[in-house]
């Protein structure tokens, strides 16, 4: 049974109202306040103090001040005048009762509207940051289509000048041959007799050209030179030297992780009906995954993720693409995708090597903290311990790991 406070004070303008309660050496931190338009309640086990308003208050723009063991309500009268009194008189405990549940069903129906009024101004700034991002990315293809655009018809515009000028020049010098014909045609006719040969000096003519012919074509198959001969060129690689001895050397594996690195790059997929608007760079996953680490970097997820899409369009067989777009899904709390992207990414390193024990460590972290997050801590916990053995001596890896398993254990509470 608390202990009602009656000790306090009150004193009035036309607008205020001034209430002192005193907090029986309470400390601040155990002191909970209830308000509404119409009740008051001060709770400090094991005191209590409530007031039943006898008029309505303004409490958006009440406030209340705890210090020097005392709190100091500052209360906005809804009409200016002086009050009768601060309380109504009022023995009614059904009334009193009622006004008590009215006055928790106002604050909960007022805490339910911010909820609300957050959560849409929260969905509409996100609708606002999603539109301008993609407005700009328009324009940024709407730019780049319009400097292209503007290169064909100038590029055009050169291939038929150049037309135009050669067709010029080669008219130019069919007519300068024609002249010369016609000229050289009139002084022969003028200084020689044009003889036509009968028909036995015709045959003779063609007999001795085809005879010409066969001696020049003789000529020319003798003075051709021989083939060149073929032979073989025999190229040895350094071998690779491993440290480690011949029962624990993973020469094969390395060979093996090696060899679906190279056909991973290989294997690019040009039949995409994206590729027709971008250009030789803008093929080559290598670089769209440097400029979605780039993006990454400045906090541009959505553009990094954008950019690692396409590269996993081009080629589906990096494993460093799937890990790092997982990393921008984890930032935007996309964890479903961060998990499968990690799955993905684990997946391509294969077989597990000195050589992607690195990649292998940020995709099991990058997975195990998507599961965290769902709270699945058990899951967690395992990708945890993977990166963990990679890298035992990882002391933030050995932390985190140590959080979890106390998490799963109940020793520690759980994330908010």
């Amino acid at each position: 049974m608390p202990l009602i406070v009656k000790d306090y004070t009150w004193t009035q303008t036309e607008t205020i109202v001034y209430i002192n309660v005193p907090l029986k050496g309470v400390k601040v931190g155990k002191v909970d306040i209830f308000s509404t338009d119409e009740y008051l309640k001060v709770h400090f086990p094991p005191f209590l103090f409530e007031a039943f308003l006898s008029e309505p208050i303004d409490d958006d723009k009440s406030t209340a001040k705890i210090g020097n063991g005392v709190a100091v309500f500052t209360l906005q009268k809804k009409k200016e005048r002086l009050w009768e009194h601060l309380v109504i008189n009022n023995n009614d405990k059904d009334k009193l009762r009622e006004i008590r549940e009215r006055a928790l069903l106002k604050a909960q129906e007022k805490l339910a509207a911010e909820s609300k009024a957050k959560a849409t101004k929260t969905q509409e700034e996100r609708k606002y940051a999603l539109e301008t991002m993609m407005k700009l990315e328009e324009e940024g293809r709407a730019r780049i289509q319009k400097m292209k655009d503007d290169e064909c018809e100038k590029a055009t515009a050169q291939l038929e000048a150049w037309k135009l000028k050669q067709r010029q020049i080669a008219e130019e010098e069919a007519q300068l041959k024609l002249q010369s014909q016609r000229i050289k045609v009139d002084k022969q006719s003028k200084s020689e007799k044009i003889y036509v040969p009968r028909t036995s000096d015709q045959s003779k003519v063609k007999h001795d050209q085809k005879n010409s012919v066969q001696s020049i074509s003789k000529k020319k198959q003798v003075d051709l030179p021989a083939p060149r001969s073929t032979g073989n060129i025999q190229i040895k690689f350094t071998p690779r030297v491993f440290p480690t001895a011949l029962r624990e050397s993973r020469v094969l594996e390395e060979e093996e992780w090696l060899q679906k690195q190279a056909e991973a790059r290989r294997a690019i997929n040009v039949n995409l009906a994206e590729l027709k608007d971008l250009t030789e760079e803008e093929r080559n996953p290598d670089w769209l995954k440097e400029k979605g680490d780039k993006l990454f970097a400045t906090g541009n997820y959505l553009a990094a993720i954008n950019a690692y899409s396409l590269a996993i369009k081009l080629n589906r067989k990096i494993p460093a693409i799937y890990s790092n777009r997982a990393a921008c899904h984890l930032k935007l709390r996309n964890l479903h995708k961060a998990i499968e992207d990690s799955s993905w990414a684990l997946d391509l390193l294969t077989p597990p090597v000195a050589g992607n024990a690195g990649a292998r460590t940020r995709a099991h972290v990058r997975r195990g903290t998507a599961f965290c997050e769902l709270e699945l801590y058990t899951e967690g916990l395992q990708d945890y311990q993977a990166a963990l053995t990679i890298d035992p001596q990882n002391e933030t890896l050995q932390a985190d790991t140590h959080k979890i398993r106390q998490i799963i254990q109940g020793s520690a509470p759980c994330p908010e």
